[in-house]
């Protein structure tokens, strides 16, 4: 019989690969890696990235939840830096082992040694930031775009604007242009588009990381367009013999993902509950 304090049920995902990876999640927590993104799926979108902050019931669902699986992985645009800050990680007890992998695994930060390693930035990433004020006066950018600086790539954003989403397609075209002159790729989000360099993404981080821990099973849980490369890799991992979980931290912005998905939940309290819900199973 359960007690006052269980939580919910785990919710049912809705595709046979889906059950078969909480099966195995559930029946080799120890060899299982859980890996989330950070914005839309540990922390609400609000309007200023710069304000946002994990749910306040995220941290702790983690730190009940990891000491029984062998990884946890947050797996982000943002520079490793910035998402342990926001998501306030470091010195967390039950998240000794948390790994962080900003910039999308271009830069890596281990709760074990508190510090961030990370290669030489690209050289377009300064050139287009210096450039990109000017460049987006001269084509007449919509009033209400802003520039984010990410260390490692910059981000122009429509959220603010009249129409955000005229102004995200009327923007993405010249901005692609302008990354490619610098050797850059543009990554598009919700209401965001990301210059950075090539060559790194969630799916290519979280493959690496998978295979370094040599883990059974993996679940991958995010929101935006930038987490389709790594649901194709948990895809890919299942055709090779790892049983995996696709979660959808759901948005109406991002139709794609949570078509793609095994599971769909509501938002990061959705994820929140669901951290519980599982952490409850294994205790």
């Amino acid at each position: 019989m359960g007690s006052q304090q269980d939580f919910s049920p785990i919710p049912t995902p809705v595709t046979p690969d889906g059950r078969d990876g909480l099966a195995a999640v559930l029946e080799r927590p120890a060899r299982a890696v859980l890996a989330f993104d950070f914005d839309g799926t540990l922390a609400p979108i609000v309007a200023d990235p710069e304000q946002a902050r994990a749910h306040p019931d995220a941290v702790p669902a983690l730190a009940a939840l990891a000491p029984r699986v062998a990884s946890v992985a947050v797996v982000t645009g943002r520079p490793a830096g910035v998402a342990v800050r926001n998501g306030g990680f470091a010195g967390v007890p039950g998240l000794e082992h948390l790994t962080v992998l900003g910039h999308y695994g271009a830069e890596r930060w281990d709760a074990v040694t508190g510090t961030v390693n990370a290669p030489a930035p690209h050289p377009g990433v300064a050139a287009v930031r210096a450039e990109l004020p000017g460049f987006l006066d001269g084509i007449g950018a919509w009033r209400g775009t802003w520039i984010e600086e990410k260390g490692r790539a910059v981000a122009v954003h429509t959220r603010r604007a009249e129409d955000p989403q005229a102004a995200f397609e009327a923007l993405r075209a010249p901005l692609t242009e302008l990354a490619a002159r610098h050797g850059l790729i543009v990554e598009p989000g919700r209401l965001v588009l990301e210059l950075r360099p090539p060559g790194m993404d969630k799916g290519v981080a979280l493959t690496e990381y998978v295979r370094e821990i040599g883990a059974g099973a993996v679940l991958y849980s995010g929101d935006d367009l930038g987490d389709l490369p790594a649901f194709a890799a948990v895809e890919k991992l299942r055709r090779d013999g790892v049983p995996g979980l696709l979660v959808c931290s759901g948005s109406a912005e991002v139709a794609e993902l949570a078509e793609r998905a095994d599971l769909v939940v509501d938002g990061p309290q959705g994820v929140v509950d669901l951290l519980r819900a599982l952490a409850s199973r294994l205790a």
